[in-house]
């Protein structure tokens, strides 16, 4: 009898695409309630549905495949060899797009992705380093990719799309990216421990007029090149600034053999080293600035949530260093 009204049933249509679209996402979850309970009664139960409702849609559906899904009997239901393999692939399918759907959403709100992030430099114990360490711990879901360059070259790879945001030294406006300062930090002369001026407890741009700077191309070194020559210009005679294709470990290694001095910003004081000695430098007017780039067309919430944990750290470390008198003009005062 059954086989009779099978014969009777619409054949599969040629184009696939039509049968997905003329199938209700509640006719497959019914059918796998019926599958799991093996009982129309218990699964319409468990649904909160009528039995006759679940009876109807798998029965419509069975029509529209074209075969039987299950034997009907006064006890419950069995699953046929054919209904068998639909259903593991409607509940394989089902789980797939469960999963999607969940993925989507932690993509949305920033728990899971990949971020890629341009640095002029990551220093252990540094605002940046500590802002990304906080970062991952917040989100471990997201997927961090750093490369290190030139504030230039980070903002050539925002614009192609290589970076969804940039950390560079200065406060940068290009008329075509998001961008607000960060945080600031301190200038300070790394000097090697048997330098004259070692034993001071500041310098001065005076005192420094004469030294040989060593400078890197990359990371912050074209804005540390620049700052130097508008620091020096016209009150001396021109700088010596030798540059040089090396790491921030690197050079400051150079400093620590007597090839010369270089500028930084205190968060390099933090790098281990028994050679070099720090020294603020008392008479420069403000401090070094450190900002954050972006193309004004990510809106994703990874990047959301890694400036409002920027911002956040931003005001705490600014707030910090004016309780602790380490401002430009706290420092002016102390020297006064």
């Amino acid at each position: 009898m059954r086989r009779r009204k099978l014969s009777k049933m619409p054949q599969m249509p040629a184009n696939p695409l039509l049968l997905g679209g003329r199938i209700p996402m509640m006719s497959l979850v019914q059918t796998l309630a019926v599958a799991e309970h093996l009982n129309f009664r218990h699964a319409a139960n468990a649904l909160g549905v009528t039995q006759s409702s679940v009876s109807e849609r798998v029965k419509m559906l069975e029509e529209e495949l074209g075969i039987l899904l299950f034997e009907r009997h006064t006890r419950g239901v069995r699953i046929t060899q054919a209904g068998r393999h639909f259903i593991e692939g409607v509940a394989l399918a089902i789980d797939q797009l469960d999963q999607t759907v969940r993925t989507a959403g932690m993509f949305s709100r920033g728990e899971q992705g990949r971020l890629r992030v341009g640095i002029h430099a990551l220093i252990p114990g540094g605002f940046l380093a500590t802002l990304l360490q906080h970062y991952r711990e917040r989100h471990p879901g997201i997927e961090i990719e750093i490369t290190e360059g030139t504030a230039r070259e980070a903002v050539m790879q925002l614009r192609a799309a290589h970076l969804d945001i940039a950390f560079v030294a200065g406060t940068p406006d290009p008329p075509d990216c998001h961008s607000r300062q960060i945080w600031t930090e301190a200038l300070m002369a790394a000097l090697p421990t048997n330098h004259p001026l070692a034993e001071r407890s500041y310098v001065t741009w005076s005192d420094l007029a004469a030294e040989t700077f060593l400078v890197r191309y990359s990371g912050a070194g074209p804005q540390v090149y620049d700052h130097i020559v508008a620091r020096l210009a016209g009150r001396w005679s021109a700088p010596s600034i030798l540059r040089f294709d090396v790491g921030q470990t690197t050079l400051q290694s150079m400093v620590e053999q007597g090839f010369g001095i270089t500028i930084v910003g205190q968060a390099a004081s933090l790098l281990p080293t028994s050679g070099l000695v720090f020294l603020l430098i008392a008479d420069e007017p403000v401090s070094v600035s450190f900002s954050a780039v972006w193309s004004p067309h990510h809106r994703g919430a990874a990047l959301r949530n890694l400036l409002a944990l920027a911002d956040e750290m931003g005001r705490s470390a600014q707030l910090t260093q004016v309780l602790s008198g380490s401002t430009p003009q706290s420092r002016e005062q102390t020297k006064a």
